[in-house]
Parts: structure tokens; C-alpha cells; sequence
């Protein structure tokens, strides 16, 4: 962790002092186990002092001075056998003494394995301490922390790309030179105050240029967020049209899997149905909503009701409507109600119309374009990839006003306090994205959506 503001010693005092609010605390030895139960293998995790004694107790087999990242294989006290690894302190996730426990993953071995790491002096891990105490020891970052949770849900390639990307500290080196500038720049304008005898006058028109660099970089890493939003939640695609438009259809060709009911009765889907699906690598979620019409069946009538809620809160709305018949009435009354939306003729094997985007669903034909047109829709901005997340957008803002005023001060020749005023204030809103400024507040809401185990 970076020296800025606080350094790596009043970081750990401020962790260690609000760590009673969630019942974490520094310098105890946790356990818990770190795989889902059920699997072939599961993994128990020990960190903290005691560790090493601890594995000792319930594994026999390890030696008194075990050598770390050893595997030590053997039988277990409750009977199983498997492996121990040990991690001296400075070379472990969470930057402490640590020991993984590798055991068979039925629900009773781990139970009886957990249950003897209890008895010899450990406490039952809280949801994220593993990485919590990663983030007090200064192995991660508050970026790098929350890059952990986005590896364990990502759901696509490009999230789990991305997510690595964050955990190695793109977003962290990032924001390093960043402050790097503004210290850089502080520094140089409180010496010209101090020493000026000396060194001279402070060259504002250069510290103005830097400070500008901060400004356009943070200007593009704030038009990620929505792409960030995007990434987490998928680009949410829904289909809407009257029924038997082909919107079940289309969602099975485009999953290329036949996910909803399809048959030529109309109302078949009286309830929506979502979908994830990557599109040319973007995450979306696909929407089939139910087919609009004023229905006298109280099952379809609520789901229309609910169609037109998730068609109002879309990200994109395709209109399909049957090639074969044309536009209808009934469609131009719902292309009214919905204002805007991507007009897309289906079932384009039976009466291809030109100069409109046709689609079919049993030939392919258009699919190509359709989801070209849904990519080029999402506006999809990739900043080297890092994408900020809602948490940063804030301090990022504040930052980049901050770094705008002292940019003014020194401009129009103002006294050199309102710039130092304004790059402390920046340099202590970067510090909220990384974790060295963070507040009470901003740590317990982040760590509390962790699972027991990270």
C-alpha cells in the first residue's frame, strides 16, 4: 500500500480500531473453510499467529519447523487424510502466518475439521475477514479487494478478465500515478513557499500541464462507470412485441439454445423470462416478455403488466413484429407506448423485407446484424482494461474538481494556499478509491457482501 496521506502504519492502527464493529480483530488466528462443501476436495484455511500451531494439532503429520509452501501430505484427527500447506508471514493471501487444510469435501470431514481448528483456539471467520486482513496488511488495495468478489462472480469471459486484471492492480497503479502528479506538484509549490529564497518561484504553467493530465485521466476512467454497470449486471436487452411476433424464437436463436416455450398459440409466455448471454463479448441479460395485448386471462394479464415494467426500466427495447403480416394496428399502438424502441421484423424465411432489419430465426438470417446493432447500442468504453465501479464514481468527481481548482489558482496567479487547499483535498478523495482514506462506513458496506471464506 501506497505511503500517501495516512502510510501503511495508520492505516493498520484505524483497521484494528473500527475492526471491533464487525467483530474482526487483527492478531487473532481465523478459520474457515475457502471451496463450497460438496465438491471432491475442500480447502480449510487458517490465518493469523496461532496458525501453524493450531495445524499442528489437528495434523500430526506436520513437522515442528514446517518449511512453507510445502505440501505435507497425511491423516487428519478426525480420520481423513489429505495435505497441509503452510505460508509464513509477508507470503500468504492474507500477508499473516496461514495454513490451507486440503480434505475430502463431504459435509462431515470438514465439520470434523473445523470443529477440532475451534476446539485447538481458532474463531470462525466473518463474511471477507480472509481479505479484509489481506487489505489491513497492505498485500491489496480497497480496488483490489473488491476485484476478489468479481472473480468469485463473474459469469463471463470479459468479467473474469477484467476482474483479474483489477486483483493484479491496474485500477491501483493507476490511481498511483495520479498521486504520484499531485504530490509531485504539492510538493513543489509548499518548498517554492518555504524556500523560496532558494529554489525560487514555483513554475505554475508547468504544474498546470500535469495537473491537466490528472483532469483527462480521471475524465476517462469516469466514462467507464456505465460500461462498469454493464459488466457487472449485463447490457439488459428486452424483447417486446404483440403475440406470436417471434420473440421466444429470437431468444432461443440468440442463446442458441431452446430456453422458452415456442408454439403457435398465442400468449404462451405469460411471464417474463431472462437470459445472460455474451454478445460479441458483452455481458447481456435478454429479456422475453410476454406478448402485448389487452388479455382477458388473469395469469396473462399480470404478466403484460410486468412487461411493460421491465420494458420501462430496459437498457434497449426490440419491437419485434411478423414480417409476414406487416405492421399491424395493434403494433403502431404499442410502438406509441413505448416511444423509441429498435424496430425488428422477424421471420425473414418467410417474407425478407428490405430496408428494415429482418431477422429469422430458423435460418440465421440477420442474427449477425441484430447483434452488431445491440453491441454499437451499449457504447461499451473500455479504459485499458479498467472499469470503475458506482463506489468510485464520487471520489473520482471530487478528485477531478479538486484538481480543477488548484489548476484555476495557479492560472490566475491566486494565492498558492487555495491550490495546496485543493490538492489535499483531491489527493484524500483518490485515497477513499484505494482504501487510504477510507471511512468506517465505506469498509463495513464493502466487505459486508463478502461470502465466509474470502
Amino acid at each position: 500500500m501506497r505511503q500517501n496521506g495516512w502510510g501503511l502504519f495508520t492505516v493498520k492502527w484505524f483497521l484494528s480500531s473500527i475492526s471491533h464493529t464487525h467483530s474482526m480483530r487483527l492478531g487473532e488466528t481465523i478459520v474457515a473453510p475457502i471451496t463450497a462443501l460438496g465438491g471432491p476436495v475442500a480447502i480449510v484455511r487458517l490465518s493469523g499467529p496461532d496458525s501453524v500451531k493450531i495445524a499442528q494439532s489437528v495434523f500430526h503429520a506436520l513437522p515442528a519447523e514446517p518449511q512453507s509452501h510445502r505440501a505435507y501430505y497425511g491423516q487428519f484427527q478426525h480420520g481423513d487424510d489429505g495435505y497441509c500447506i503452510v505460508f509464513e508471514e509477508g507470503r500468504s493471501y492474507t500477508g499473516e502466518s496461514s495454513v490451507e487444510l486440503f480434505v475430502h469435501g463431504s459435509t462431515a470431514s470438514v465439520r470434523a475439521l473445523l470443529e477440532g481448528c475451534l476446539l485447538a483456539g481458532g474463531r470462525r471467520a466473518k463474511p471477507g475477514e480472509f481479505t479484509w486482513r489481506a487489505f489491513a496488511n497492505g498485500r491489496i488495495d480497497l480496488s483490489q479487494a473488491e476485484a476478489v468478489r468479481d472473480t468469485i462472480e463473474s459469469q463471463s469471459d470479459l468479467e473474469l478478465r477484467i476482474a483479474n486484471l483489477l486483483r493484479e492492480g491496474t485500477l491501483r497503479a493507476r490511481i498511483a500515478d495520479l498521486l504520484a502528479i499531485l504530490n509531485r506538484t504539492l510538493g513543489g509549490i509548499e518548498a517554492s513557499v518555504d524556500f523560496g529564497e532558494e529554489i525560487g518561484e514555483f513554475d505554475r504553467e508547468s504544474g498546470c500541464v500535469s495537473l491537466g493530465e490528472v483532469v483527462t485521466e480521471s475524465s476517462r476512467l469516469l466514462e467507464t462507470a456505465s460500461s462498469g454497470r454493464i459488466l457487472r449486471r449485463g447490457f439488459r436487452v428486452a424483447l417486446a412485441g404483440l403475440p406470436n411476433a417471434g420473440k421466444s424464437s429470437l431468444l432461443n436463436a440468440l442463446l442458441k439454445s431452446n430456453r422458452a416455450i415456442v408454439t403457435q398459440e398465442p400468449g404462451t409466455t405469460r411471464d417474463y423470462l431472462e437470459e445472460r448471454a455474451e454478445i460479441q463479448g458483452v455481458p447481456c441479460v435478454l429479456v422475453d416478455t410476454a406478448g402485448l395485448r389487452d388479455a382477458t386471462n388473469v395469469a396473462e394479464a399480470e404478466g403484460v403488466i410486468r412487461s411493460r415494467e421491465i420494458l420501462a426500466s430496459a437498457d434497449l427495447v426490440l419491437y419485434l413484429y411478423d414480417g409476414s403480416l406487416g405492421l399491424q394496428p395493434e403494433d403502431e399502438v404499442e410502438l406509441a407506448r413505448l416511444g423509441d424502441p429498435v424496430l425488428v421484423s422477424t421471420k425473414a424465411d418467410l417474407s425478407p423485407q428490405a430496408g428494415r432489419l429482418a431477422v429469422s430465426s430458423i435460418t440465421g438470417a440477420g442474427l449477425a446484424e441484430l447483434q452488431d446493432l445491440i453491441v454499437k447500442r451499449c457504447q461499451f468504453v473500455d479504459c485499458d482494461g479498467i472499469f470503475i465501479k458506482d463506489r468510485h464514481i464520487h471520489p473520482l468527481e471530487r478528485a477531478k474538481t479538486s484538481v480543477e481548482l488548484a489548476i484555476t489558482a495557479l492560472q490566475c496567479d491566486l494565492p498558492s494556499d487555495l491550490a495546496v487547499t485543493a490538492l489535499r483535498e483531491a489527493i484524500h478523495s483518490f485515497g477513499e478509491i484505494t482504501g487510504e482514506s477510507a471511512s468506517e462506513d465505506m469498509i463495513e458496506r464493502m466487505f459486508a457482501d463478502f461470502c465466509i471464506g474470502k
